[in-house]
């Protein structure tokens, strides 16, 4: 019953959903990435890469897709019509989220065994800094404006605050229990981030470093230590946060303005991570134990489509259609 519900739903998804966008999805356990089309909701093609693949990201025009493979302690840089490898950057040891400069030319690396953020010049393929940090960096995190990177530290319980220009920390903000996730907010002006374990979302003023609002999550049913937030996502247009909560196998919907939660969507097994499609219209969510993705129309805040993918599915990054993104067709 539930599945036909989801197929019936999909059918009536509005026309500002028709745009063919791809999303490509990593999947941890088969080394592989999975591509769908966000039309049709329906995987296109599956290629290798590294082993353990899991934080990937677009270049800014999108004719590159980097790859954090874990266990090859490489960023591979993977054309995405093709699936081949063009070639690997120097990531440090066990790269696991990175976040790209707005110049679309520094690619700022958690190494969360060496306690380091590693800087790379995706122009030369060159490291041009290593930043110590906390223990298990993780999350990472560039400013639109390009002026700030942040990473969050899972054993320390701290947000580090990088100046770009200076390539150097400047500040720390102590967090909840094993942060996980950082994203800005469209105008820079606040900094999300998810605590796994103390089951939170913080939500930081850059101007001061200092957390403004302390999110918690309670779902009727299920136990709190099963709530555990690692992905967000944010609408441009500052009215959605949307929060992956881990085993509990929701997404949280949230206000951005008053931080309450709206709603709870049942997605798959131990969400992961999000993404939006440019127009903001599907959210997607990687859920690792059932080995698929589900697509959430942002409208109605419904789940429309269970999308089965590889296993552990972790990572997610749209492609926007030639359309958006005027690419020629060999970037497509």
């Amino acid at each position: 019953m539930i599945k036909m519900l989801l197929t019936l739903a999909a059918i009536s998804l509005p026309a500002s959903a028709c745009l063919a966008h791809e999303l490509y999805v990593s999947n941890e356990k088969d080394n592989t990435i999975t591509v769908i089309d966000t039309k049709s909701l329906e995987p296109t093609r599956t290629f290798k890469v590294g082993r353990r693949p899991r934080a990937i990201l677009f270049s800014k025009d999108f004719g590159v897709l980097y790859v954090c493979a874990s266990d090859s302690n490489a960023v591979q840089a993977v054309d995405p019509e093709t699936g081949e490898l063009l070639f690997e950057l120097p990531s440090g040891a066990d790269p696991e989220q990175f976040a790209l400069h707005p110049d679309n030319r520094l690619l700022f690396i958690a190494n969360e065994d060496d306690a380091i953020i590693t800087i790379v010049d995706t122009k030369e393929r060159k490291v041009v800094g290593q930043i110590g940090v906390g223990i298990e960096p993780e999350g990472m995190a560039v400013s639109h404006d390009g002026k700030l990177a942040v990473t969050t530290s899972e054993t320390t319980n701290m947000v580090h605050w990088i100046d770009t220009e200076k390539l150097a920390s400047i500040a720390d903000t102590q967090v909840d229990q094993r942060p996980r996730y950082a994203e800005f907010n469209k105008d820079d002006s606040r900094l999300w981030v998810s605590s796994e374990i103390g089951g939170t979302v913080s939500v930081i003023d850059v101007a001061t470093r200092k957390p403004i609002a302390t999110i918690k999550f309670e779902i009727p049913g299920i136990a709190k230590d099963r709530l555990q937030p690692v992905g967000i996502k944010l609408t441009s247009d500052g009215k959605y946060a949307f929060v992956a909560l881990g085993p509990a196998n929701h997404v949280a919907v949230v206000d951005q303005q008053n931080f309450e939660v709206i709603r709870y969507l049942l997605v798959g097994r131990r969400v992961w991570h999000l993404a939006l499609t440019p127009e903001e219209d599907l959210l997607f969510t990687t859920n690792g134990e059932s080995g698929d993705v589900t697509a959430i129309e942002v409208n109605s805040l419904m789940p429309v489509k269970t999308i089965k993918v590889g296993r552990f599915p972790w990572g997610a990054a749209v492609r926007p259609s030639i359309s958006e993104t005027g690419a020629p067709a060999n970037l497509r």
